[in-house]
């Protein structure tokens, strides 16, 4: 099963992804962790991605694409993978689908967090992470090129037929509660 979770900054993404990777054993890909290690570790591209970052813009399409295709070549990823936090634009969704076709692969859902913008900045400005995007004014710009670049994707995934909106609020559990409800009646 390959599964795109999909939503905003600060709509559970990252959480959920791994409670779903858990419990369904699948590989749990998110670009922001692979962009992360890369600037912890000060390689080129991490100083590269830092300094996009920062400027609370979206990393280019052919370095994500790069990176994201030789991540799913490893073991970790031969049950199936949720997408976390990609693709986030639709020249992103384009290449990834080339990418999995190659792979004799597709995309089984496409799952929507819904938040409200209100709840997204209050979690992003109390997750305590202490990334140098996660204050009011970044967060803001985040959430507007968020709007701009990233919401189209839902609607590349909508003519395929494989979007599923779930309620992003409530407790963790709650929320998860919902998306395996989706996944379950999938594997049906």
């Amino acid at each position: 099963m390959n599964l795109v979770l999909f939503g905003p900054p600060g709509a559970g993404k990252g959480t959920q992804a791994q409670s779903v990777c858990q419990n369904y054993g699948l590989g749990h890909l998110a670009t922001g962790n692979l962009f992360r290690t890369h600037i912890s570790n000060e390689t080129p591209l991490g100083l590269r991605v830092k300094s996009i970052l920062d400027s609370g813009e979206l990393v280019p399409d052919s370095i994500v694409l790069d990176m994201v295709k030789e991540e799913i070549q490893k073991d970790d990823f031969k049950n199936g993978v949720v997408f976390d936090g990609f693709p986030r634009t639709v020249a992103q969704a384009e290449g990834l689908e080339e990418v999995l076709l190659n792979m004799g692969l597709t995309i089984d859902a496409f799952i929507m967090l819904d938040v409200p913008e209100e709840m997204l900045v209050q979690r992003l400005l109390s997750r305590g992470e202490g990334r140098s995007d996660d204050t009011e004014e970044k967060i803001t710009h985040r959430l507007e090129v968020y709007r701009k670049e990233t919401s189209p994707v839902k609607g590349y995934y909508e003519a395929n037929g494989h979007v599923y909106s779930i309620l992003g609020t409530g407790s963790i559990d709650e929320v998860y509660s919902r998306i395996q409800s989706v996944l379950d009646s999938l594997r049906k």
